[in-house]
């Protein structure tokens, strides 16, 4: 492992912007190496909230690990070898959270999915999640659309205005479904089974077997260690559990 080692933290289609969330994760960084015990200073810092740059920075050299939503992890975690040490415990939801279909109240009663209906959902960048972990018992059609957004209430407003569209929410989105004023013309029509809300992982076996165990004893103690409240706290997270990542995807290993 290089002397400087990084740790990407990605999460496509959630508001917050890269300056915003440094200060944060810096500090995260640097309770994680102290736990851990690794050398001060071994481990660098960095948020991208777009796919593709995010990706661009976990093929480095220098990128051992990645902290990523559980859709970013299903989609991409065979091309770029992640091995999964931790699973967050996110305040308000958990270590694991089932996303929610949501359709105009009367037009779409169960599976199948029919044809000519697109689904929005801030996970659309990771069609392999939605087919295979949050739809996975929809059928969907091979050629049904699948598109990326992160305008939630822009999205809704069409699914109640009866366009042939159905969003598909996180469980903080769904909750929220109550509060809006035509909350009436939308219907959940479907749930996934729990899934991890985030992962975090090695890459490509970057970081040697003894300090990836040194790494994984830490970040499932943080969430029990008085100084580390606030690096959490910042990150909206409680701490972190042993992965569970769900039997039906055993090709996402390396």
């Amino acid at each position: 492992m290089a002397a400087m080692a990084t740790l990407v933290f990605c999460a496509p289609g959630y508001p917050g912007g890269a300056g915003d969330a440094q200060p944060f994760i810096d500090q995260f960084a640097k309770a994680a190496v102290t736990g851990a015990a690794w050398p001060e200073g071994s481990l660098a810092a960095v948020y991208d909230p777009s796919e593709q740059s995010g990706l661009t920075k976990l093929g480095g050299p220098d990128a051992v690990l990645a902290f990523v939503p559980f859709a970013f992890f299903v989609q991409h975690a065979a091309e770029l070898h992640l091995t999964p040490i931790a699973q967050a415990d996110v305040v308000g939801v958990g270590s694991q959270e089932r996303w929610s279909l949501v359709a105009k109240a009367g037009a779409v009663t169960g599976p199948p999915l029919a044809a000519e209906y697109t689904i929005l959902s801030v996970a659309g960048y990771a069609p392999e999640f939605i087919r295979h972990s949050a739809l996975q018992t929809w059928s969907l059609p091979p050629d049904v659309r699948i598109e990326s957004t992160g305008q939630l209430l822009s999205a809704l407003r069409r699914v109640a205005a009866g366009e042939h569209v159905v969003a598909l929410l996180d469980q903080t989105q769904a909750a929220a479904l109550p509060t809006l004023p035509f909350a009436a013309e939308l219907k959940i029509v479907g749930q996934s089974p729990p899934l991890p809300v985030a992962i975090v992982a090695i890459v490509d076996s970057r970081v040697p077997a003894a300090r990836a165990k040194s790494l994984q004893a830490a970040l499932l103690k943080m969430g029990h260690v008085a100084a580390d409240a606030e690096a959490l706290s910042q990150l909206r997270l409680k701490g972190f559990v042993m992965p569970q990542i769900p039997r039906s995807l055993p090709e996402h290993f390396p």
